[in-house]
């Protein structure tokens, strides 16, 4: 069934946030001076990707991967590890730090003689022992049950590196978890049992195995507490990183642990009747200082992925100046949004229907965007979280 999350914790515990210090106070991302954006239809950002073009596995090495370069009037295909050729020295290139949790824990639910296999992906803390997760099937667990996590069978009489939880509450197939173990104690059994979660589409035409544990993290990861990859960092390979400063361009990092919002579909008809799941972010005011200072002298801004795009898009005023942050955001960026932070966004190729392709859309213009999806289907790129990589200026 593959191996488990791969090595024990990293440096740090799971981050749990319940207490850190909220942003200040924002206007509604839809509003804030850039004018109420009109709803558009979802079916607008639907294409037909063949299921072929879908990367099981990344590119070796990692900046080997192929890289759309999308202005609004040409495309020019590339090679990842040419990224420094785009950037001018005094750019700031800025990364997510997260690191994704092994968060997929399989057990077995029993209620006397009635056993169920459960897996449940855990995608936000509430507690020292308390998470919330997606469970699956959600219809065969309800408040009052005990989960056992770890069982290689659905034999009850193994206790032997099993974790246990009772389930709180239950909402469709979101659950709340309470963990017998908490604090450290809990963080190392997850670490233990605990699989790397990738995305569906991967999932569902293999197994997760021990190589996935170094694949599926990218090389900046140090604030442990995603439930899925900040996927464009995952072509950064120590070159390419050492090859961007020494063009003239710092490295920044900030921190979005990616949430749930990666693994759910847009149901709805139009934009604005979409909820976010909110995700937990921070910018040091280091790296406000450092961002602010490059844009006064003339430099860009590049985000490395859709996830530093939106914690710096939330983090930063009208007037385009960034400020120190910390909470959580759910800003959704679709077509009308005035971008306040970055000039520059390298990001992979995203599914159809999907916040991440509206946000691209938005970037660089929805007509860009089809235009740029096409050539690559055409061009045999690779699409996902393993896929290639574009590079869009925006429009």
């Amino acid at each position: 069934a593959g191996g488990g999350g791969g090595g024990g914790p990293p440096q740090a515990a799971i981050e749990d946030f319940r207490d850190a210090p909220g942003p200040p106070p924002r206007p509604s991302p839809r509003k804030g001076g850039e004018g109420e954006r009109p709803p558009m239809r979802v079916d607008l950002f639907d294409f037909e990707l063949p299921q072929e073009r879908i990367a099981l596995r990344p590119a070796e090495p990692r900046d080997s991967a192929r890289m759309l370069v999308v202005r609004s009037d040409a495309l020019e295909d590339r090679v990842v590890r040419e990224l420094p050729q785009f950037l001018n020295p005094g750019d700031v290139l800025v990364v997510n730090d997260t690191r994704v949790i092994p968060a997929r824990l399989n057990g077995v639910r029993a209620r006397g003689e009635n056993i169920a296999r459960i897996e449940a992906t855990l995608i936000k803390r509430e507690g020292s022992n308390l998470w919330r997760a997606l469970a699956k099937p959600g219809k065969r667990i309800a408040p009052g049950d005990r989960i056992r996590f770890g069982e290689s069978s659905e034999s009850m009489a193994c206790l032997l590196a099993a974790l246990d939880a009772d389930v709180v509450e239950r909402n469709e197939g979101e659950v709340l978890l309470s963990f017998h173990l908490d604090g450290p104690a809990l963080d190392d059994a997850i670490y233990r049992l605990g699989h790397m979660p990738l995305p569906p589409y991967i999932a569902a035409r293999r197994a997760d195995d021990d190589k996935d544990a170094q694949d599926y993290q990218t090389i900046f990861a140090a604030r442990a507490g995603a439930v899925a990859a900040p996927t464009a960092g995952l072509h950064f390979t120590p070159g390419l990183r050492a090859a961007v400063e020494a063009r003239g361009v710092a490295i920044h990092r900030v921190t979005l642990h990616v949430g749930a919002g990666t693994f759910l579909p847009v149901k709805v008809e139009d934009t604005d009747a979409h909820v976010m799941h909110s995700e937990w972010g921070s910018v040091s005011a280091e790296t406000a200082a450092a961002l602010n200072a490059a844009r006064e002298k003339g430099g860009r801004i590049v985000a490395v992925g859709t996830t530093a795009l939106r914690i710096l898009e939330s983090a930063t005023t009208e007037q385009g100046v960034v400020q120190p942050f910390s909470g959580d955001t759910s800003i959704f960026i679709t077509p009308g949004y005035r971008f306040r932070a970055v000039d520059v966004l390298m990001t992979n190729f995203h599914l159809p229907k999907s916040t991440l392709f509206m946000l691209v859309s938005a970037f660089a213009g929805l007509d860009a965007m089809q235009a740029a999806y096409a050539h690559a289907i055409r061009e045999h790129y690779r699409f996902y979280s393993y896929g290639d990589a574009c590079l869009l200026m925006r429009g």
